[in-house]
């Protein structure tokens, strides 16, 4: 059986029927998750027709669905001339194949899995990006290859396709993507390699990170905090590569702002692998700013997803501030009374408005300056460049000037306060 043409492609302007599968009673996330479903359909550029649910006790081991769930819905979509088919969570490789078999490939079945690599793939700008979502496809393809795949051959330039003696088709695709698998992961730790190089020249500097749900607003409030222009769309996954500025806040004390890849509910494990030497940058910083869409009604869950990638991480206890943005657009005002008792030290701005930025920034500040140490420092007068040095790195809380030398009592990083130390001895 040979491959269906669009197996591999994106739904780009195709008409797609979504398709929800939940065990037990209703209830009101449903409703949400297929909501979700549809925006990154929606991201890909496909249209959704329709939204067909289906309760059961348990999931059906061969087809997922109900095998009688299934052939209506095959009749609707070939009535409907809908070529995509689009399954709410993610189902088995077994499943996928009964399934497409069971449609006779005249419609096309996609998982919630495949949708969101469609989209990584679509806004993936940078050689990192691009490497990481090739590893990310393959992975998933790895265990979904039932058939003779003959695309493999000419995506992978033809290079080692000859078998061994004996050796079947799916054998040799299935070789030819755990070379390729392995090939990308080398690359990738050239990757990290260089960024581990790039981290040491800024190990002095206070680090913050942008976390959050996709479509929250981070680019928005990089932009913003920066005063710089950043990549800013009603997309989800708009922004797959860091975005990194360093930002002053006055004389003495600045920071690197970190922009990273969106979460989402249930986020494939081997999404977030293959991501780590981009979201490394979350290892590194000091504090997490996680920005909440306030407007959103599922902002609580939004929260709860981005700390389970945390976890998954393991940096669910880095310092943070949460930040909900996005006030402007709410409509419930009193929501934001009822979250400031929740969360007392939230921040609630609008980043695409600018209201409450500079609370945000001295928030940020105050991050910064607790994580200072003072000490008290003597200059002779005639070390002028020294002086000069210290209030250009420090923060001068006291200043007294005696016969000979100036005592200051200074505020700074511990490296800068051992710099100028230093320079004292010699």
């Amino acid at each position: 059986m040979q491959d269906h043409p669009d197996q591999n492609k994106n739904i780009i302007e195709d008409d797609v029927i979504i398709v929800g599968l939940f065990i037990g009673s209703q209830s009101m996330e449903d409703d949400y998750q297929l909501n979700e479903l549809e925006r990154l359909i929606n991201t890909l550029g496909g249209n959704v027709i329709d939204k067909i649910i289906q309760y059961r006790k348990k999931i059906d081991p061969k087809y997922y669905l109900g095998k009688g769930k299934l052939k209506n819905i095959y009749e609707y979509a070939t009535e409907q001339k809908c070529k995509y088919v689009v399954i709410n969570n993610d189902i088995s490789p077994s499943q996928i194949k009964n399934i497409q078999s069971f449609f006779k490939d005249k419609v096309m079945i996609k998982d919630r899995t495949g949708i969101i690599l469609d989209i990584f793939k679509k806004h993936a700008k940078t050689k990192e990006s691009k490497t990481q979502i090739k590893l990310a496809q393959l992975e998933y393809l790895l265990p979904r290859l039932t058939r003779q795949w003959t695309h493999l051959e000419r995506q992978m330039g033809g290079v080692g396709t000859r078998g061994g003696p004996g050796e079947t088709q799916i054998e040799i695709d299935r070789r030819l993507v755990r070379n390729q698998i392995l090939k990308l992961k080398k690359e990738l730790q050239k990757i990290s390699n260089t960024r581990t190089t790039q981290k040491k020249n800024r190990k002095n500097i206070y680090k913050v990170s942008l976390v959050g749900y996709t479509n929250a607003g981070k680019s928005t409030v990089m932009r913003s905090v920066s005063q710089k222009t950043a990549y800013v769309k009603d997309e989800l996954f708009a922004t797959l590569d860091t975005s990194t500025r360093r930002i002053k806040i006055d004389r003495n004390n600045s920071f690197i702002l970190s922009d990273t890849v969106g979460f989402i509910r249930n986020l494939p494990d081997n999404l977030i692998a293959s991501f780590r030497s981009t979201l490394g940058e979350l290892t590194d910083s000091d504090l997490l700013l996680k920005i909440i869409d306030i407007s959103s009604l599922e902002h609580e869950m939004h929260l709860e997803s981005i700390n389970t990638v945390l976890n998954y991480l393991k940096i669910g206890d880095k310092d943070f501030l949460i930040v909900f943005n996005k006030i402007d657009i709410l409509k419930d005002k009193f929501l934001i009374d009822r979250l400031k008792i929740l969360y007392p030290k939230a921040i609630f701005i609008s980043a695409y408005k600018k209201l409450n930025i500079e609370d945000l920034s001295k928030s940020i500040k105050k991050k910064i300056t607790k994580s200072n140490i003072e000490q008290k420092i003597c200059v002779n007068y005639s070390e002028g460049k020294l002086i000069d040095q210290i209030y250009r790195e420090c923060e001068v809380v006291n200043m007294k000037e005696e016969d000979n030398y100036i005592e200051f009592y200074v505020s700074a990083k511990e490296n800068i306060i051992n710099k100028i130390l230093d320079k004292i001895k010699k």
